[in-house]
């Protein structure tokens, strides 16, 4: 059911929330929690654009009001650069399909564990092609909180805010503003933790590593500063730097001197701003893997001495430690070893695709339907030589938009055992990386931040009635 208007969303919640003078308030969580929610976050994603607007405002201040809330990993991170927790590894896990289902399926998992020390993100290339926007992201994850009684920090992130290398070459200013106008949309949004990724910038001619480095640290403080003149009151944006392009050569400590000392001294020239929580760093690995032509994933070695050296190099300047990306495909018994090489945060994405698409209960019709879209709209993708396998595997991601009625509306059966898949997964994750139990200790070092959107225009225009106009 998705409702047609904001007097039909009035009518459908007026026996969980109150709507007064621009405030919400639950009068029952029970109910909320057992159906509203559910309709709600259909109208935030699927609704015309006034519903839309106002069920993603009800569900953030709904939010407020019981704890599930946007937050900063920053002071968590930061206070693993003076030692007072080790041994950790932060997943940072990239929702791509069925964001509400699939959150409360990690959230149910962190319930059960203790769990609190994870992160949802997306990147701005998945933003696209699975058509999630900033506010649709946030909105489904606040609801997938309410609707499994979860209270705490929501980190969420925006994965490789990239500057487009192609597009710099071309207009420099134009490339940064693409950057600048998505995290304009994304912090108030709730995106309160943003991996700025200038990487792209980086240039091997030059001799001197700070000359290569050149474009990446000048471009990441001017992110930063206009990151941190965004920032509601209270909340220091986690933000993230990166060193080396995912799968390209690996990154070294050297290379991190030259882009952390320069970037710490342009940052200070800007003004009073806090730096980096974090650095990403290349050790080995790609996004999504290395597929063979049957379809499998090829074993890939990272470079653990490498990814703990680098960590450790970080500290010196004050951040919490490094960052490795696309490891979601590596093999299962890799993962206990990044806590223990001191990782900071490690990126899963192409896995939950794996474990949800391949699972047995996907519909074979769905999926059958998804590859013929893929033979038509991503032909231009298919290199020379591929296999079917390879190319459904590299591309089947595209479809995610295109088919999110479909991924949001699974019979019954099917339901329950996709996304128990699912949370295992999750569990399997907080377990091998060691973030179980950790609810007290985050709660220690990372304090609410109280937030409130104003009520859409849109529905400030319908009327008094029922105290929802100011």
């Amino acid at each position: 059911m998705i409702h047609e208007s904001i007097y039909e969303i009035r009518q459908g919640v007026v026996n969980s929330l109150k709507v007064e003078n621009g405030k919400v308030q639950v009068v029952d969580e029970a109910r909320l929690r057992s159906t509203d929610i559910d309709t709600l976050v259909r109208d935030a994603v699927f609704g015309t654009p006034a519903v839309r607007d106002f069920a993603r405002w009800l569900i953030w201040e709904a939010g407020q009001a019981l704890g599930a809330q946007p937050a900063s990993i920053h002071e968590f991170y930061i206070a693993r650069a003076r030692g007072e927790w080790s041994d950790r590894t932060v997943p940072a896990m990239n929702i791509r399909f069925s964001t509400y289902d699939t959150g409360r399926a990690a959230l149910r998992a962190a319930l059960a564990t203790d769990t609190r020390a994870f992160i949802f993100e997306i990147a701005r290339s998945e933003m696209g092609y699975t058509d999630q926007e900033p506010a649709e992201f946030v909105t489904s994850l606040i609801a997938a909180a309410i609707k499994e009684g979860y209270s705490g920090p929501l980190f969420i992130q925006g994965d490789h805010f990239q500057v487009k290398a192609s597009t710099y070459a071309k207009n420099p200013e134009g490339a940064i503003q693409e950057v600048k106008d998505l995290i304009a949309k994304a912090v108030p949004a709730g995106f309160w933790n943003i991996d700025i990724d200038t990487s792209t910038l980086v240039t091997l001619e030059p001799e001197s590593l700070v000359d290569q480095q050149h474009h990446n640290f000048m471009r990441s403080a001017e992110i930063t500063k206009f990151v941190r003149d965004l920032e509601p009151e209270g909340v220091t944006v986690s933000l993230g730097g990166e060193i080396g392009e995912v799968g390209e050569k690996n990154s070294t400590t050297e290379e991190l001197d030259a882009y952390m000392a320069n970037y710490l001294e342009v940052l200070a020239g800007l003004g009073d701003y806090a730096g980096l929580s974090k650095i990403s760093v290349q050790t080995g690995t790609s996004h999504g893997g290395i597929v063979l032509p049957d379809g499998s994933i090829a074993k890939v070695a990272v470079d653990f001495d490498t990814l703990r050296d680098l960590g450790e190099r970080a500290w010196r300047y004050g951040a919490g430690g490094a960052v490795q990306h696309g490891a979601s495909t590596l093999p299962r018994d890799y993962f206990n070893k990044f806590p223990e090489m001191q990782t900071l945060e490690i990126h899963l994405a192409t896995g939950f695709q794996n474990i949800f698409m391949d699972d047995p209960a996907f519909p074979d019709g769905l999926k059958q339907r998804i590859y013929k879209h893929l033979d038509v709209h991503h032909a231009d993708e298919r290199k020379s030589g591929q296999t079917d396998a390879q190319f459904y595997y590299s591309t089947r991601k595209k479809a995610h938009g295109p088919f999110k009625p479909e991924l949001w509306s699974f019979a019954p059966a099917n339901y329950k055992a996709l996304f128990q898949s699912l949370e295992d997964e999750f569990r399997f994750f907080f377990e091998k990386l060691n973030v179980t139990g950790t609810k007290e200790l985050v709660e220690r070092l990372v304090p609410p931040v109280e937030y409130h959107q104003p009520m859409p225009a849109s529905a400030r225009m319908v009327g008094d009635d029922m105290g929802l106009a100011d």
